[in-house]
């Protein structure tokens, strides 16, 4: 079967994916985050048609069922940008949800239902774990995710709560459910920089995604080169992506999606080398990413 990255306007071949912000969020809504919105088409696309002038090709947003992920106004917006757009099924951690929203839900039917159904699909299963550790709400979210995977080949990515707990996350879905670590991406993991963890997680076969980089609130940016040369090194290269994460708030100080082709990359470049920044930015998404 020939692979593909379901995007909101259908399927695409993996090698015209191009420049990926691997995990980052144009639509947002919580209770939670009272205030904190994001449901703006019009900023969303200033955003990706800032991105697209620095080389920008793809986003992928992380935002799952619940959250006001708006996905045909990513339809809208593709169109409109030319940015390949993929959407998230999955779900987020319990307190961002009023509980009656989960009560009685069938998840696996649910996110095979996003994966497949008409439609704008979802591209990726989005799940969450806690701050070092796995609640009953995480493992059931998992369980599903797997079961979901399993129906359909969608990847699977995770929000690590300040970066930790990714051993259980992956003792969880690949050694109890089954799912191949390869299908597996690790989210936010620059939050926290255990280089001797990263390369255990690379060694088992994960993909690393070092999103957050330049938000006011996770100070991140000063760990990124060092866990990235760490790993360049340890020879997983093609287990590493890049996501901003920034969201289109850009009234918060954020630099936006745009910072990752426009800051990161020449950076990228000058440190690890031109292949490496492709490798990363490019390569590895259409990979990550496809079913």
């Amino acid at each position: 079967m020939t692979a593909t990255v379901r995007t909101v306007l259908g399927e695409l071949p993996p090698e015209r994916l191009g420049l990926c912000d691997a995990h980052d969020h144009l639509f947002l809504r919580s209770p939670l985050l009272p205030g904190q919105e994001l449901a703006d088409p019009v900023a969303a696309e200033a955003e990706l048609r800032q991105f697209a002038a620095h080389g920008g090709q793809a986003l992928v947003q992380w935002t799952p069922y619940g959250m006001g992920r708006r996905r045909r106004d990513l339809v809208a917006l593709s169109r409109a940008t030319g940015v390949h757009l993929v959407a998230a099924t999955g779900l987020h951690q319990a307190v961002h949800y009023d509980p009656r929203t989960l009560r009685g839900l069938d998840l696996a039917a649910l996110f095979v239902a996003e994966l497949t159904g008409d439609g704008p699909r979802a591209g990726l299963i989005k799940v969450a774990g806690g701050y070092h550790g796995l609640d009953a709400h995480a493992r059931r979210t998992m369980a599903a995710a797997a079961e979901a995977h399993h129906a359909t080949g969608a990847p699977i990515a995770v929000h690590h709560e300040l970066g930790t707990a990714a051993d259980e996350v992956l003792d969880l879905l690949c050694d109890s459910h089954g799912v191949a670590p390869a299908r597996v991406i690790l989210g936010h993991l620059g939050r926290f920089p255990d280089l001797r963890l990263h390369r255990r997680l690379a060694d088992a076969g994960a993909y690393l995604a070092f999103d957050g980089p330049s938000r006011t609130h996770h100070a991140t940016d000063h760990h990124l080169f060092d866990c990235l040369v760490s790993l360049a090194d340890a020879g997983h290269l093609d287990r590493l992506l890049l996501g901003g994460d920034t969201t289109t708030a850009a009234a918060r100080g954020n630099p936006g999606p745009a910072h990752l082709p426009r800051t990161l990359r020449p950076r990228i470049t000058a440190e690890l080398g031109e292949p490496a920044a492709t490798r990363i930015l490019v390569t590895n998404p259409a990979h990550a990413f496809a079913w």
